[in-house]
């Protein structure tokens, strides 16, 4: 317990030493405490950068990506914090979601882009995320984090019982601070809204995206989760506010025209991937396949599959156990094992050569000690070596659970295999297609006019902001996905 208390006030002494200071908010002018210095805002976004992209990937769309550096740095001579470099980036996922991070990093989802109806929602929701940068919420969310664990370490020191509990505690504040506050989202608007407004853009559409998030708040799993609403929360009066917001400056600036700009922008937007792509991987009858790689492998029934362009998990319900996959990036199949373990922090127990399919494997039974040593960590790996590429499994539990689950592990591990079946690995993603409107007529018969199925009209009313009985007239450009 002494060596405890030794730690924790070490901890403690190490927060105090980043000396907080008052610094001055570039767009209120008013001092605020902050524990982290531009620079370190800077350096921070460029450690988050490579990571993000990792965990996403990038989507290559050189127009729409030339349109937002465009727009981004006319937008941010205009800003509070002209002199900041800042950085656009379009991630692949279909999930509709825009964000920043500190030091001028802003990206974007294609899954929100392909939601966008014209250039000016766009540029609101691009001012809105440049708006949480130049007023530094994310730095202020950091300094209220870091001062909530100084309260937290301050009760351990005071009480024995605490420390036992400390480590939980600090990870529920880095949750509790992940969003930002609704005072910051209003205040984001309104730097959207002004931002947008002063390089000419009608920032009244910005207003017209929160109608798109007050559907995905009705009908949370048509926009997949998380989303937009995970950061950004309650639309609300938002709508107003913004509509507001936006009437009061075109009144100051009074520009002969506000740019919407809906043409140029769904032009653009035409052959753009819509949805998952299953170039990346898909699932079909609890088996995964990989075009692109070509490999595939069964999961067990009932369990649940995330896929991302660093690895694959599978868990059941439950998560008491979990299947993660990857590839190893060493040069030698004896390399990626050796190295891959040492990395986890694995005690080999069993290690045997092996074969997957008519591919060498090297497969290994390991433990991983916790900190009480009470409940281990059992861990069942497979390296298996394709044609040179070193794919990874890892099946886990806790020691006590292991036969339990073992049977699953290897049943997904030892099936893994080459993918040959012209048929899937030739399968294509859909597309957004952008079609002119022939004949003015409600939505829903535009749509049949289309070729659109029934059953998928509401999801590309959803994509249009649009209702099925809405009246569109002929020669307006709407939105459908197609193979």
């Amino acid at each position: 317990m002494k060596t405890s208390r030794v730690l924790v006030i070490a901890s403690f002494l190490t927060i105090i030493m980043m000396l907080p200071s008052c610094a001055v908010n570039p767009v209120t002018g008013r001092r605020q405490l902050m524990f982290m210095t531009e620079r370190q805002e800077i350096r921070l976004g460029q450690e988050y950068d490579p990571q993000i992209i990792s965990a996403f990937g990038l989507y290559e769309n050189e127009p729409l990506l030339a349109l937002i550096e465009e727009k981004g740095r006319e937008m941010a001579r205009v800003s509070h914090r002209p002199e900041l470099e800042y950085h656009f980036r379009i991630l692949d996922s279909p999930v509709i979601n825009a964000f920043a991070v500190p030091g001028g990093y802003i990206y974007f989802t294609r899954g929100i882009l392909a939601q966008f109806n014209n250039e000016a929602e766009m540029i609101g929701v691009l001012g809105h995320e440049m708006g949480h940068i130049t007023a530094r919420h994310s730095a202020s969310r950091q300094t209220q984090q870091q001062l909530g664990q100084l309260l937290l370490i301050g009760g351990m020191i005071a009480s024995e019982e605490f420390i036992q509990y400390g480590q939980y505690a600090m990870a529920g504040m880095e949750l509790l601070f992940l969003r930002f506050s609704r005072d910051d989202e209003r205040q984001s608007d309104r730097l959207g809204v002004e931002y947008a407004s002063k390089i000419g853009y009608d920032a009244r559409e910005m207003a017209n995206f929160f109608e798109i998030l007050i559907k995905m708040n009705l009908d949370e799993e048509r926009a997949g989760i998380p989303n937009f609403l995970s950061t950004h929360p309650d639309p609300g009066d938002r709508y107003n506010s913004v509509r507001q917001e936006a009437e009061k400056w075109q009144e100051e600036l009074d520009f002969d025209s506000w740019q919407v700009n809906e043409e140029n922008y769904l032009r653009i937007l035409d052959g753009m991937v819509y949805g998952d792509d299953p170039r990346q991987g898909y699932v079909e009858d609890h088996v995964f396949y990989h075009p692109e790689l070509e490999f595939q492998f069964p999961f067990p029934s009932g369990w649940d599959l995330e896929n991302s362009p660093t690895q694959v998990r599978i868990g059941p319900p439950g998560r008491e156990a979990l299947i993660v996959f990857n590839i190893a990036q060493q040069g030698s199949l004896e390399e990626a094992a050796r190295g891959t373990l040492q990395q986890l922090g694995l005690n080999v127990q069993e290690s045997q050569n092996t074969t997957v399919n008519g591919m060498p494997a090297i497969a290994t039974l390991s433990i991983q000690p916790t900190q009480d040593q009470q409940q281990n960590i059992r861990v069942l790996s497979y390296f298996i070596d394709d044609d040179g590429t070193y794919y990874v499994f890892h099946g886990v539990s806790a020691e006590a659970d292991f036969n339990n689950y073992r049977q699953s592990f290897e049943a997904t591990m030892t099936n893994f295999d080459k993918l040959t079946d012209a048929s899937r690995i030739n399968v294509q993603p859909e597309r957004i297609s952008i079609r002119q409107v022939q004949s003015t007529g409600p939505l829903s018969e535009v749509f049949r006019s289309l070729g659109v199925s029934q059953n998928r009209m509401e999801e590309f009313a959803f994509l249009n902001n649009m209702e099925l009985t809405d009246q569109v007239p002929a020669g307006r450009l709407i939105k459908i996905a197609e193979d």
